[in-house]
């Protein structure tokens, strides 16, 4: 293969109709044949490159790129002219094994992709081989001036046999097949191409649609949680993945963070054994992004990262780490003040899950009937034990309780028992968890993700902390219109205060929730997303 001469020519002419100076606009900051350009020039394979055109325009640009052009007669460039005409009158100069078409309407082919392509041609032994994406459609044809359906059985497109659409991205021809009439041989295959490398620009939509392919963002988020750190941060990050345009790899350190703490998602999930092998896969993707979202960073790993990732903007949330003072932005909606300027804080920029954005805020009932009881994915204090413990006293029995275990929790089987009481319902790992909270009259948590989740709804909490970072969390609190009661209380002021919350009147309940209401935790998706893609 290494002897073997392999020429790409790009055809450009001047004329363009549909998108005038189609092939010397703009695309992302480069003119769109230098895109054609690029991935020839990059090509392992490819020996020589010919640009065709009658655009003297277009000639600067492949000769300030460093390639050859041919010009390009008046006859070979007429609307009506193939492309087999223009592109054996570039390959006659050539004593090539194979021609390749590279059209500049397919800015987004990858070199990469190409090369395989190449490869694929010269070991299938291939005469020719063409660009294509698979689209099956249940798809209608034209007969004799009646439509009919170009399917045999009517399926679901998954199940669909192949169809497949040209692309203008290559044409892979042997030399020995190239004539002014056609450029294929006996045996022709197409290869699949991924569908963001697909597109032909033919219309005004396709310049905008490269334009978005082109600036996406590569994103990876670094995240970890266990029964210590708490699940919060796994939960964001999963949110926070659904927000880009693109899909984010999301490493997690599998010494720190079980798989299943994630529960079920399509997302990207890469388990990492420890930094020093996260820095090696950061260092070869060259993401454009990275999310860290692990509790807090030291200046040592921040630095790592930046040595890695030297193009990349990194966003640490709740971090207060020193390593936060070397994030391009930290998010940290936890704590109300922001100690450094690249650095956002409070409420505003909590990130809602997207289920609670359906649920209007509760009905405040004359009396409170149901008690709604969760302390994260992991409850390290173990609260639920001790909340358990006291309300599965008789004096108790009028009222209700739904007490939600996470992911993390640890002794979930022997809680589980206290579902042997009639007034008690304890549940694991639950899906509805906004449903379950609007069918409460009060709430009991932490000082994390599920106060803001009761605020949401305007849910009269009760609150404590889990460890002495939570009580730096400034959002849960009396002010704001939760009961705050500290860290580790005892068992005697946690009955004294529920027992005032389920006697408390409805006047009392009112105004807990509208001082709750009075926060806007429900913009902080976006705030914080216009943040990050404005970095």
């Amino acid at each position: 293969m290494k002897d073997l001469r392999i020429l790409a020519v790009i055809p450009a002419r001047a004329g363009s109709k549909g998108i005038p100076n189609k092939n010397i606009r703009f695309v992302n900051g480069k003119p769109l044949v230098a895109y054609a350009i690029e991935n020839a020039k990059k090509s392992k394979l490819i020996t020589d490159i010919v640009v065709s055109t009658d655009s003297p325009e277009v000639k600067i640009i492949a000769k300030q790129m460093g390639v050859n052009c041919k010009d390009r007669s008046p006859e070979l460039s007429g609307d009506a002219v193939t492309l087999d005409a223009v592109v054996f009158d570039a390959a006659r100069d050539y004593e090539a094994d194979y021609v390749i078409t590279m059209q500049p309407t397919s800015p987004t082919l990858r070199s990469e992709t190409l090369d395989i392509a190449i490869n694929h041609c010269i070991e299938g032994k291939f005469d020719t081989v063409l660009s294509a994406i698979n689209r099956p459609h249940l798809a209608w044809i034209d007969v004799g001036g009646l439509k009919k359906t170009a399917y045999k059985e009517r399926l679901n497109r998954q199940y669909l046999p192949p169809y497949y659409i040209e692309t203008g991205a290559f044409f892979i021809s042997k030399g020995s097949v190239v004539t002014p009439n056609s450029r294929f041989g006996q045996r022709v295959d197409v290869f699949e191409i991924p569908s963001d490398e697909a597109i032909d620009i033919d219309t005004y939509d396709d310049l905008r649609q490269a334009e978005r392919v082109l600036e996406k963002q590569k994103i990876a988020i670094y995240v970890n949680g266990n029964n210590t750190r708490g699940i919060g941060h796994i939960y964001r990050a999963l949110e926070l993945a659904d927000e880009f345009y693109a899909n984010p790899d999301i490493y997690y350190d599998e010494n720190q963070t079980d798989r299943h703490v994630f529960g079920f998602t399509m997302h990207n999930l890469i388990p990492v054994n420890g930094i020093f092998e996260l820095y090696k896969i950061l260092k070869e993707k060259q993401y454009s992004v990275l999310v860290n979202d692990i509790l807090t960073t030291s200046i040592d790993y921040m630095i790592g990262l930046k040595t890695v990732l030297p193009n990349a903007k990194i966003v640490n949330f709740e971090d207060d780490g020193e390593g936060a003072y070397k994030a391009d932005l930290v998010i940290n909606s936890l704590y109300q003040d922001a100690a450094f300027s690249q650095m956002k804080a409070g409420e505003k920029y909590y990130i809602a899950p997207k289920t609670f954005m359906y649920y209007k805020p509760i009905r405040i009932n004359k009396e409170v009937k149901k008690v709604f009881i969760s302390f994260g994915g992991a409850d390290p204090q173990n609260y639920s034990d001790r909340l358990l413990s006291i309300i599965s006293d008789d004096e108790y029995k009028s009222y209700s309780f739904t007490v939600v275990l996470g992911r993390a929790k640890l002794n979930v089987d022997e809680l589980m028992s206290y579902n042997r009481y009639e007034n008690i319902q304890v549940l694991y790992d639950v899906k509805n968890m906004p449903e379950l909270m609007s069918d409460c009259d009060v709430g009991i948590t932490s000082r994390g993700r599920t106060g803001y989740e009761l605020a949401i709804l305007g849910v009269p909490t009760i609150a404590m902390s889990q460890n002495k970072r939570e009580e730096k969390h400034g959002f849960v609190s009396n002010e704001n219109g939760f009961h705050y009661i500290g860290l580790n209380p005892s068992d005697k002021i946690i009955k004294a205060t529920l027992d005032m919350y389920i006697k408390m009147s409805v006047e009392d309940r009112k105004h807990y929730q509208d001082v709750l209401l009075s926060h806007d935790l429900r913009n902080g998706r976006s705030r914080v997303m216009k943040l990050i893609n404005s970095l």
